[in-house]
C-alpha cells in the first residue's frame, strides 16, 4: 500500500498531478484546492489513497492529512465513490466542505459534479456527527479563559474537527481577531494569517 509520495511536480494534465519520486512519475487525482496549491517543479508531500481496480490502479492524493480523511469519510458513504468524494472536495476547501456538511447544507454538497440531491442529503446525515463541530472543554486541555480564549469557542471546535489538537487549533487563533464571523477566524487560522 502507498501511504504517502514525496517528489517534484513534474506535470499537471487535466485533473492529475504528475508526481516524480526518483525517476517514477505517479499520476495522482487531487482535488481543485490542491491542484491550484501545486505548481511544476515544487517538491511536496502527498498523502496517497489508492483505489485498485481490475482495469485500472488509480492514486488520490492530498496535501493535508486533514483532508484525506474527510475523503475516506466521504467513501463511507453509501453510494459514494472516490472520483464523487473528489468532486466534492473541489467544490471548496476541505474546511468549507467539513462546516457544510456539519450545518447541513445539502445545496452546497449538489455544487459537485455529480452530486445530486439524495446522495447530497446521504452524505449531511451520515457525516453529520462525524465532521460536525462537537464541543471542546478548553479547560480541561490547559487553555484557560485568560489566555484571551472564549470556552467552547466555535472556531476552536471547527480546527479541532479538523485534526488539530485543541492547543494547536488555540495557537493557530491566538492572533486572529476575536471579532471576525467564526468561519472567517477558522479561514484565517488555516491560511497561517
Amino acid at each position: 500500500m502507498i501511504a504517502t509520495l514525496r517528489g517534484t511536480v513534474s506535470e499537471k494534465i487535466g485533473a492529475t498531478v504528475v508526481l516524480d519520486v526518483a525517476g517514477v512519475g505517479y499520476g495522482v487525482y487531487v482535488s481543485n484546492e490542491d491542484f491550484g496549491r501545486l505548481h511544476s517543479g515544487d517538491q511536496t508531500k502527498l498523502y496517497i489513497y489508492e483505489h485498485i481496480r481490475e482495469q485500472s490502479h488509480d492514486l488520490f492524493g492530498f496535501v493535508a492529512r486533514d483532508t484525506q480523511m474527510l475523503f475516506e469519510q466521504l467513501l463511507d458513504v453509501n453510494g459514494v465513490g472516490p472520483k464523487m468524494a473528489l468532486n466534492v472536495l473541489s467544490i471548496g476547501s476541505g474546511s468549507d466542505v467539513r462546516i457544510a456538511i456539519a450545518g447541513g447544507d445539502v445545496k452546497f454538497i449538489q455544487q459537485a459534479n455529480g452530486v445530486g440531491k439524495k446522495v447530497a442529503e446521504r452524505i449531511v446525515v451520515e457525516l453529520k456527527d462525524k465532521v460536525g463541530l462537537t464541543g471542546v472543554d478548553l479547560q480541561s486541555t490547559g487553555m484557560l479563559q485568560g489566555e484571551g480564549l472564549l470556552l467552547q469557542d466555535e472556531a476552536v471546535e471547527a480546527l479541532v474537527s479538523l485534526g488539530y489538537s485543541a492547543q494547536d487549533a488555540a495557537k493557530a487563533l491566538q492572533n486572529v481577531d476575536p471579532e471576525l464571523p467564526t468561519a472567517d477566524r477558522i479561514k484565517k487560522a488555516l491560511s497561517g494569517q
